[in-house]
Protein backbone atom coordinates (compact mmCIF):
# COMPACT_ATOMS: atom_id res chain seq x y z
CA UNK A 1 0.00 0.00 0.00
CA UNK A 2 1.40 3.67 -0.67
CA UNK A 3 0.12 6.22 1.35
CA UNK A 4 1.06 10.20 1.30
CA UNK A 5 1.20 12.09 4.40
CA UNK A 6 2.65 15.85 4.92
CA UNK A 7 5.76 15.77 7.28
CA UNK A 8 4.05 17.91 9.85
CA UNK A 9 1.67 15.43 10.64
CA UNK A 10 2.14 13.40 13.78
CA UNK A 11 3.99 9.52 13.26
CA UNK A 12 1.67 6.60 13.16
CA UNK A 13 2.88 3.03 13.27
CA UNK A 14 0.57 2.60 9.88
CA UNK A 15 2.95 4.70 7.78
CA UNK A 16 4.88 1.82 7.41
CA UNK A 17 8.35 2.57 5.94
CA UNK A 18 8.46 6.73 5.37
CA UNK A 19 10.22 8.00 2.35
CA UNK A 20 10.88 11.62 2.34
CA UNK A 21 10.50 12.70 -0.93
CA UNK A 22 11.68 16.17 -1.22
CA UNK A 23 14.88 17.21 -2.14
CA UNK A 24 15.16 20.30 0.95
CA UNK A 25 14.72 18.69 4.55
CA UNK A 26 11.25 20.86 5.51
CA UNK A 27 11.36 23.25 7.57
CA UNK A 28 11.28 23.39 11.76
CA UNK A 29 11.38 19.39 11.78
CA UNK A 30 13.81 17.42 13.66
CA UNK A 31 15.04 14.99 11.79
CA UNK A 32 15.45 12.97 15.16
CA UNK A 33 11.68 13.56 15.70
CA UNK A 34 10.80 12.76 11.77
CA UNK A 35 10.81 8.93 11.89
CA UNK A 36 12.20 8.95 7.77
CA UNK A 37 13.58 5.79 6.85
CA UNK A 38 14.62 6.86 3.79
CA UNK A 39 14.97 10.57 2.61
CA UNK A 40 15.26 9.93 -1.04
CA UNK A 41 16.39 13.77 -2.66
CA UNK A 42 16.84 12.03 -6.22
CA UNK A 43 13.19 11.55 -6.68
CA UNK A 44 12.08 14.70 -5.82
CA UNK A 45 11.71 17.60 -9.07
CA UNK A 46 14.91 19.34 -9.89
CA UNK A 47 15.37 22.54 -8.45
CA UNK A 48 14.48 24.51 -11.54
CA UNK A 49 11.08 23.01 -12.00
CA UNK A 50 10.38 22.95 -8.43
CA UNK A 51 11.46 27.20 -8.29
CA UNK A 52 9.05 27.29 -11.41
CA UNK A 53 6.26 25.71 -9.98
CA UNK A 54 6.28 27.66 -6.46
CA UNK A 55 3.38 25.53 -5.92
CA UNK A 56 1.08 27.40 -7.57
CA UNK A 57 -1.82 25.34 -8.13
CA UNK A 58 -2.64 27.19 -11.94
CA UNK A 59 1.12 25.78 -12.88
CA UNK A 60 0.11 22.45 -11.86
CA UNK A 61 -0.78 20.70 -14.38
CA UNK A 62 2.34 21.90 -16.64
CA UNK A 63 4.07 20.80 -13.77
CA UNK A 64 2.91 17.28 -13.24
CA UNK A 65 4.18 16.82 -17.20
CA UNK A 66 7.50 18.34 -16.79
CA UNK A 67 8.23 16.20 -13.30
CA UNK A 68 6.50 12.96 -15.18
CA UNK A 69 9.60 13.79 -17.62
CA UNK A 70 11.87 13.87 -15.69
CA UNK A 71 11.24 10.57 -13.58
CA UNK A 72 11.85 8.94 -16.57
CA UNK A 73 15.59 10.98 -17.14
CA UNK A 74 18.30 10.49 -14.39
CA UNK A 75 18.93 10.62 -11.63
CA UNK A 76 15.64 10.53 -10.96
CA UNK A 77 14.52 7.08 -12.78
CA UNK A 78 17.16 5.20 -10.54
CA UNK A 79 15.43 6.76 -7.59
CA UNK A 80 12.52 5.70 -8.50
CA UNK A 81 13.57 2.11 -8.98
CA UNK A 82 14.80 2.14 -5.51
CA UNK A 83 11.42 3.23 -4.81
CA UNK A 84 9.71 0.35 -6.45
CA UNK A 85 12.03 -2.01 -4.84
CA UNK A 86 11.43 -0.54 -1.70
CA UNK A 87 7.61 -1.23 -2.27
CA UNK A 88 7.62 -4.35 -3.38
CA UNK A 89 9.47 -5.19 0.13
CA UNK A 90 7.53 -2.98 2.53
CA UNK A 91 3.59 -3.60 3.08
CA UNK A 92 2.99 0.04 3.94
CA UNK A 93 5.60 2.67 2.23
CA UNK A 94 4.31 6.50 3.12
CA UNK A 95 5.38 9.30 1.20
CA UNK A 96 6.32 12.41 2.95
CA UNK A 97 6.13 15.81 1.67
CA UNK A 98 6.46 19.23 3.20
CA UNK A 99 3.79 21.41 0.71
CA UNK A 100 0.83 22.83 2.36
CA UNK A 101 -1.27 21.84 -0.60
CA UNK A 102 -1.79 17.94 -0.08
CA UNK A 103 -3.14 17.81 -3.68
CA UNK A 104 -1.21 20.28 -5.51
CA UNK A 105 2.64 18.75 -4.92
CA UNK A 106 5.29 16.28 -6.28
CA UNK A 107 3.94 13.59 -4.37
CA UNK A 108 0.57 13.62 -5.52
CA UNK A 109 2.62 13.60 -8.83
CA UNK A 110 5.40 10.88 -7.54
CA UNK A 111 2.24 8.36 -6.40
CA UNK A 112 0.43 8.45 -9.60
CA UNK A 113 3.62 7.58 -11.21
CA UNK A 114 4.50 4.78 -9.32
CA UNK A 115 1.23 3.32 -9.72
CA UNK A 116 1.76 2.70 -13.52
CA UNK A 117 5.19 1.36 -13.25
Amino acid sequence: MLKLKRIYESYEKSDGYRVLVDRMWPRGVKKVDAHVDLWLKEVAPSTELRKWFNHDPSKFDAFKERYQNELKKEPQETAVKELLVIMAKKETVTLLYGAKDEQHNQAVVLAAYLATC
